[in-house]
C-alpha cells in the first residue's frame, strides 16, 4: 500500500475515533447538519452528471416541491430521485441487509424513476461506450457473472478485514468498471460507496463536481480502468472521506 494513503487512512481511522467521543447535539441541530451535507452530496453527485440545478435550487427542489425556470423536468426528477436514494441508502445501513445485486438494482431504480421506467433496476441488454473514455465496459452478456464475482470479491475483502474505505472505494470503482446500467452508473456507484461508509460508521462523503474535481476524479477512474492502477482513485476517495469527516467534526464541535 503506498505510503500517502496508509497515512490517510490512519488519519481517517483517528478522526473516526474522535467522532464516537463528541458529545451528541441536540437531535434537532444534528439532523439539520446531516440534512445540510445530504444535499450538498445531491448536488455534487448530479453535477458530475451534467445536472445545472444549483446547490439552493437542488434543496428548494427536493425540500419545497419547486419548479425553477429554464430547467428540465429530468433535472428536477434526478434532484428528487437521489435525494430519495440517500434516505434509502441510510435505512439499509441501519439494518443487517447484506449489499447484493439487488441492494444495488434498487439504488438503481431509485436514481432512474420517473426518467426511464425501462431501464430503472435493470441491467443494460446492449452493449456501450463510454464518451471520453479508453476502457470499454464489457459486452451486456457478461454482466451477470461479472456482477456475481464483483459481490463474491466484496465478500472476500470483508472476510480478510481490509480498510472499510478501501473497501468502500472498490465497491464504487469496480461497479463503474462493469457499467451494468445503460444510465446512471456513477450516481449508484456513488451511494453504493456511501452505503457501505455509512454502514461501517462514517458519514456522508461527497465527491465534488466542479471541474477540476470531475477532471482528477475521471482521470483516477480511467487510470484505475485501463491500467489496472487503483491507488489514485483509492487516494482520491480517502481524501474525500477525511475532508467531510473534518468538516463536519468541526461544525459539531463548534
Amino acid at each position: 500500500m503506498d505510503t500517502e494513503l496508509r497515512a490517510l487512512l490512519q488519519q481517517t481511522d483517528s478522526l473516526k475515533s474522535r467522532l464516537q467521543t463528541i458529545r451528541p447535539l441536540p437531535a434537532e441541530a444534528l439532523n439539520k447538519i446531516k440534512a445540510a451535507f445530504e444535499m450538498e452530496y445531491t448536488f455534487e453527485s448530479n453535477r458530475i452528471e451534467g445536472n445545472t440545478l444549483t446547490l439552493q435550487e437542488t434543496a428548494l427542489v427536493v425540500n419545497e416541491g419547486i419548479t425553477i425556470g429554464g430547467k428540465s423536468m429530468t433535472e428536477h426528477l434526478e434532484a428528487i430521485n437521489h435525494a430519495q436514494a440517500i434516505e434509502f441508502i441510510k435505512d439499509i445501513a441501519c439494518s443487517d441487509i447484506a449489499i447484493n445485486e439487488r441492494t444495488i438494482k434498487e439504488i438503481h431504480a431509485l436514481i432512474l424513476h420517473g426518467i426511464n421506467k425501462e431501464q430503472a433496476g435493470k441491467y443494460r441488454e446492449v452493449p456501450v461506450m463510454i464518451v471520453g473514455s479508453r476502457h470499454t465496459p464489457p459486452q451486456h452478456y457478461l454482466i451477470i457473472p461479472q456482477m456475481e464475482q464483483f459481490i463474491i470479491d466484496y465478500q472476500t475483502m470483508q472476510s480478510k478485514g481490509e480498510h472499510p474505505i478501501l473497501i468502500a472505494a472498490f465497491l464504487h470503482n469496480e461497479l463503474v468498471k462493469i457499467h451494468p446500467f445503460i444510465d446512471g452508473n456513477g450516481r449508484t456507484s456513488r451511494l453504493l460507496m456511501n452505503l457501505y461508509l455509512l454502514s461501517k460508521g462514517y458519514i456522508i462523503t461527497t465527491l465534488k463536481g466542479d471541474n477540476e474535481a470531475k477532471q482528477a476524479y475521471y482521470t483516477a477512474l480511467e487510470k484505475s480502468h485501463t491500467e489496472n492502477n487503483r491507488e489514485a482513485f483509492y487516494l482520491l476517495v480517502a481524501n474525500a472521506v477525511r475532508q467531510s469527516m473534518e468538516r463536519y467534526i468541526g461544525i459539531v464541535e463548534g
